[in-house]
Formats: C-alpha cells, structure tokens, sequence
C-alpha cells in the first residue's frame, strides 16, 4: 500500500508525493491528474534508461496519446543549456502542447533538467517527477527547483516550477552503487541536522537497516526526510527565507565540487562542507565540542568522507564567493546551534571559512 504526503503552496494543495516499492501504481496516479490521452515524453539519461524507461513507457502506454523517451547524455557535465535545446527540439516536433505532460526519469541531474525544460517550453507546462537516486527522492525532487549549470558553475539558470506528483518509487535504490547511496544520504543526514533531532536518532539506530537497504526502512527514512523539506518548503516556497538552512553543507561543498571538476559526488561535498560548517559552529561557541566530533564522525560509517585531499584553501575561498549563494560581499552561511537546529548567518567571515576548509584538509590522522 503506497503512503503519500501533500504539499501545499500558499496555504492551498498543490502536489501528492507517493512513496512506493514499485511502479504499477504510477499510471493510476497520473491519470488522476486529468492527463488520460495526452502525449507523455519521459526525459531520463542514458544509464537510467536501460533500467528502468522501457518499464514505465510500458506502464503509462495503454492511457495515453504517445508516450516518447528522450535520454540526455548522463553526467553533470551535461546539465547544460545545449542540451535542454535538443529537448525542445524533440518536443516541438512531437507537437507537445501546454496540455501535454513531461516525467523526469532520474536522478537530480535529469530532475532539475527536465523541471527547467516544463517551466520554459511554451511558458510552462506541466511535469511528474520519478526520482530514481536517493539524493533526487530525499532532496531535489522536492519542492520546485529546477535549473542548468552554466560554465561550470551549478545551477545559474533556473526557475521555480512545482511538480504535479512525485512518485517515489524505493525499489530502484537496490540499483544503486554504494558511493552514489551514500551521496544521497548525505542529504538525508542534512535534514536531521538542520531540522530534527529524533530523526538524526533514527538514522543512527537503523543504521544496519538502511545499509542493507531494507524496503520497508527505506520507505520510513525516505518519507520522514521529505516530510522535513516539505515543511521547510512550505514555510519559504521561494527560498526568501528559512529554505536557505537547506543549503547546510552547501556553501563550501558546493565550491568543493567545481574545484575538484565534479569528480566528487555531490553528497560527498555536502558531508564536507557540513563537517566544515560544523565546525564553524564549534569554533563559534554555538555547537557544543561534543557534537561537533559526532557529527564529523557520524558521517563515516554511513560511506561519506569528512577529509578530502588536493585542494587549495585560497581557491575554494574564491569559488564560496562566486557561488549564486553570495549576496554581494557577503555570504549566506547555514550554522548548527545544536543537533535539530540550523540558522543562517552572513557574518561568517574568510578567516573562519578559511578555518573550516582546514578542518577538513586529509592529514595522516584520518587513517
């Protein structure tokens, strides 16, 4: 039995997220959108694609006009302006309409493209998305951001544009590889973090559960961290405000990320910059010693580094201020006054960055 969460928008319903351990309920929930007969195109990349498109086209193909899969080159470096034109070509000559219907097949990268895609084509259409990593199930798929990297650097161009469902669907994390698992934890972790003591708790004592990813623990992790966002979402839609204690762990690790060419996960430099901040945190007197080390060091049983090597302080400095998140001379830090509870700050100056990126500098103590 699907469970499901409604988020709001404006005080008023605006999109269910269904959390499933398969597919064969997705053309039921597409269907009562009001979508029955229209054109369909599944915008996924070309490693999901051999898993899981040919399934879900077969699933929504008895109730719809057409249904086309398009695979964008798989990869970050893909998340490009040049490769959202190619999708609008594909749509405009399959004579798609604003009452037409675009699915994200994928992880965040294929989610924020194909999102960006039904905000622009013909001023906005609408989109479903299906996550299929747990980084886009616990994180990107949820709450309406969409957008393209632009010259390396993340998400420059974008807009907000709600989903009409998410359709969560856990099953497809068994195909996962640890590394890309773990990189979708690092959101998870985030969420606790910022938001919710308990579920920081939980995590750590269903630690073996979600290591074997067992369905039933994956369905409980994945809601609860959703549920989080959606209230964090649902207070600040448009991140004027409390969204941005979302960007926990961002900051430096999004610097991280482009310094390091993006051979790094994306998780992986969130867990870095969180160990960063936190220690920011430490150092400030906000977050007690303590639980600055257990958080550092709770990141590692769960595959997420908390040290990287072959960075320069200067450089990453530089790319922290050239990041979106930069509000002139200042930066728009997410600080932990304890475990549950995150607030933003822009006084957070180069030294105390300068600090914290030392923090996480690999030395032979972390072997």
């Amino acid at each position: 039995m699907a469970e499901v969460l409604n988020v709001t928008y404006n005080g008023a319903p605006c999109y269910n997220i269904v959390f499933d351990k398969s597919f064969e309920e997705l053309p039921k929930c597409i269907l009562e959108l009001g979508f029955k007969g229209r054109k369909v195109a599944i915008i996924t990349d070309t490693n999901v694609e051999k898993l899981y498109a040919e399934e879900v086209k077969n699933l929504l193909g008895d109730d719809f006009d057409k249904v086309l899969v398009y695979a964008i080159p798989a990869g970050e470096e893909n998340k490009n302006l040049t490769e959202i034109n190619k999708v609008y070509g594909v749509l405009i000559e399959n004579h798609f309409d604003r009452h037409d219907l675009i699915i994200a097949l994928g992880g965040g990268v294929v989610g924020d493209m194909a999102g960006f895609i039904a905000a622009t084509y013909l001023r906005g259409i609408d989109f479903v998305q299906i996550p299929t990593t747990l980084l886009a199930q616990t994180d990107s798929s949820v709450g309406g951001k969409t957008g393209v990297d632009y010259e390396g650097y993340k998400n420059m161009v974008g807009a907000f544009h709600m989903p009409r469902l998410v359709f969560i669907n856990v099953s497809v994390l068994s195909s996962l590889d640890g590394r890309q698992f773990a990189s979708g934890f690092a959101e998870v972790m985030k969420h606790g973090l910022i938001k919710d003591a308990h579920f920081y708790t939980w995590l750590l004592d269903n630690m073996y559960e979600i290591q074997e990813r067992d369905l039933d623990t994956l369905i409980d992790m994945v809601k609860m961290s959703c549920d989080i966002k959606r209230r964090v979402v649902e207070k600040d839609p448009t991140e004027k405000g409390d969204r941005a204690l979302l960007n926990f762990g961002h900051t430096i690790g999004h610097a991280i990320e482009k310094y390091k060419d993006f051979s790094l996960f994306h998780g992986e430099c969130v867990a870095l910059g969180a160990v960063a901040a936190a220690y920011i945190s430490y150092k400030r007197n906000m977050l007690p010693m303590d639980e600055y080390y257990e958080i550092r060091d709770m990141f590692v049983p769960f595959g997420l580094p908390i040290s990287v090597e072959d960075v320069d302080v200067e450089e990453i400095i530089k790319l922290v201020h050239s990041d979106k998140k930069a509000d002139q001379s200042s930066i728009k830090f997410v600080l932990l006054k304890k475990l549950g509870k995150a607030t933003l700050d822009s006084s957070v100056t180069d030294d105390e960055i300068r600090e914290g990126i030392k923090e996480i500098l690999w030395t032979e103590d972390f072997e």
